[in-house]
């Protein structure tokens, strides 16, 4: 197996004495996809802004092509910064509304790549915006002027015009209509293959994140509580947080009240008796024992008093709980 491209261990943030994310470790390999699930205030976002050194990590280490972004010398950091970007959330907040486009999608280009002439620097800057689906003509236009989709193929220009070799997706569709979802993720997708990046793709949207992610990290409280392929979580998820995560998921309730249309398939907002009918903890409270362990119907004494380490079950798949040698049937 080719070495991967990033490398995270034992990574923990602390807030005020608070712990956000906590002893995450994963790799990702170039031209891969890992999604990132788990509910608000899981620590998804705190994680990717540690990774790209956006947020002080108070433990552990990110190694980016051998590089540790945290403790590594600040010439060599900077450098690998060009390989590393992100998208964020909402489109138009993370563009500067006294900059012109064409400025904030070269802006890049002048830090990195300085000995490129103002002219090639406009012509890259053109390619990149018709390449996202925009004209060229739009780089002397301001951030207000657009939609929020035509904003964030903007942000997606500004961050593939470098060609990284990670990008990082902080829910890069979730503000978005669902048709302007489906033609971003295709954007990226597209973006993808063309320039062989890695992305870690954040979302609430387990459909988004099944479409696009060949592993997945599902994370609970700043923990990864499981870790494996796609097709493997979402065929038969193993740990119980997973199984109520997906449970939780919306489904159309019944049409059958209405005349000339035919019944759909019944569901619910949420699943009846799932845990996740509560709310979660603070994380402060579960320095011990299993963060999960106060919304599981399975949880033991042993739970209580020892964190479950994440261990591989399967090839390729991990899971932190004391009870994953069991089949948890009823869970199904």
């Amino acid at each position: 197996m080719n070495a991967a491209l990033l490398q995270v261990r034992n990574l923990r943030v602390e807030f005020g004495g608070q712990t956000a994310v906590r002893d995450v470790n994963f790799d990702l390999f170039s031209a891969e996809t890992v999604g990132l699930v788990g509910e608000s205030g899981a620590g998804k976002s705190t994680l990717a802004r540690a990774l790209l050194r956006l947020l002080r990590a108070a433990h552990g280490s990110v190694e980016l092509s051998g590089v540790d972004l945290l403790k590594g010398p600040a010439q060599g950091v900077r450098a690998q910064r060009r390989n590393l970007q992100i998208v964020f959330q909402d489109p138009l907040a993370s563009l500067n509304p006294r900059m012109r486009v064409g400025d904030a999608i070269g802006e890049p280009l002048l830090i990195f790549e300085p000995e490129l002439s103002a002219a090639a620097r406009r012509r890259k800057v053109a390619a990149i915006l018709e390449r996202v689906g925009l004209s060229a003509d739009m780089a002397s236009r301001y951030p207000h002027e657009f939609s929020g989709g035509q904003c964030q193929r903007i942000g997606i220009a500004r961050a593939a015009v470098l060609r990284p070799k990670l990008l990082v997706c902080d829910e890069a569709v979730s503000s978005l209509d669902v048709s302007i979802q489906g033609q971003i993720i295709n954007l990226l997708l597209d973006l993808q293959q063309e320039m062989g990046m890695a992305m870690l793709f954040i979302s609430h949207n387990l459909a988004v994140v099944r479409h696009l992610s060949h592993r997945v990290l599902v994370m609970y409280l700043g923990r990864l509580v499981e870790v494996a392929s796609s097709e493997t979580l979402f065929a038969a998820p193993v740990h119980p947080y997973t199984r109520a995560l997906l449970a939780a998921v919306p489904r159309i309730p019944p049409l059958a009240a209405l005349p000339g249309r035919p019944p759909l398939a019944e569901g619910s907002l949420l699943a009846e008796g799932s845990p996740l009918a509560e709310e979660s903890p603070l994380a402060g409270l579960m320095a011990r024992g299993c963060a999960f362990r106060d919304r599981c119907p399975y949880a033991l004494p042993l739970c209580a008093s020892s964190d479950p380490p994440l261990l591989e079950i399967g090839a390729g798949r991990l899971v932190a709980c004391h009870r994953s040698h069991e089949t948890l049937n009823p869970l199904s």
